[in-house]
């Protein structure tokens, strides 16, 4: 790949997690008497029907370009790990898993099922629920496989323990049903800002 590509791909990269908080962000605010009908509730029920619930509100378009954009450059964040991680089989690992939650999270882009409802789960909404848990079980061990790579990669190091820490706090958040889901994406959302920036430094 020419530097000029290097370097596209990188900003791409680096925008990607601001994008995804972004989004998310506004949508909340515009859509939040929606949410609510849906019974969401910022603080009681953080987790109920949110972010998903987003796309289903009158600019849900944009929420499912966000997943499937965010998702894309997700995969393409693990694809630059790859090439620039010292070749290793936890590297390798850790990039294909990286690129696999990518997938998974532009796969969300399947309309979910409103918890209220008086009508069964749809086709989407049971691969928009499969999608979310096939992400939790790709992007952690990514993360673990990835600390492992680059503890083993001298310009990587610093990064290992922050990797396994952000993991350690926020893994437990993913599968909460509360506030601490915020922290989670957070968390997660900050470690790939930071891996981007070192990407972009190189």
């Amino acid at each position: 790949m020419k530097r000029g590509a290097f370097h596209f791909v990188n900003r791409i990269i680096l925008l990607g997690p601001v994008w995804f908080a972004a989004v998310l962000l506004t949508l909340t605010v515009v859509e939040y008497d929606f949410l609510l009908s849906l019974g969401w509730h910022p603080i009681n029920d953080p987790t109920f029907d949110w972010p998903s619930g987003l796309a289903l509100g009158r600019y849900g378009w944009v929420m499912t370009a966000t997943f499937i954009a965010s998702g894309l450059i997700m995969s393409l964040f693990g694809v630059r790990l790859h090439l620039d991680l010292k070749p290793a089989p936890a590297s390798k690992v850790g990039s294909t898993l990286m690129v696999l939650a990518g997938l998974f999270l532009a796969a969300l882009a399947f309309p979910t099922d409103p918890t209220l409802r008086d009508y069964p789960a749809t086709w989407h909404g049971r691969l928009h629920d499969l999608s979310f848990v096939l992400l939790g079980l790709t992007l952690f061990p990514a993360m673990i496989v990835l600390g492992f790579a680059f503890w083993n990669d001298a310009r990587w190091k610093n990064l290992a323990a922050y990797t396994w820490l952000t993991l350690a706090l926020a893994a437990p958040a993913f599968f909460l049903k509360g506030a601490a889901f915020y922290g989670f994406l957070f968390a997660v959302l900050l470690w790939n800002e930071i891996a981007a920036i070192r990407l972009n430094r190189r």
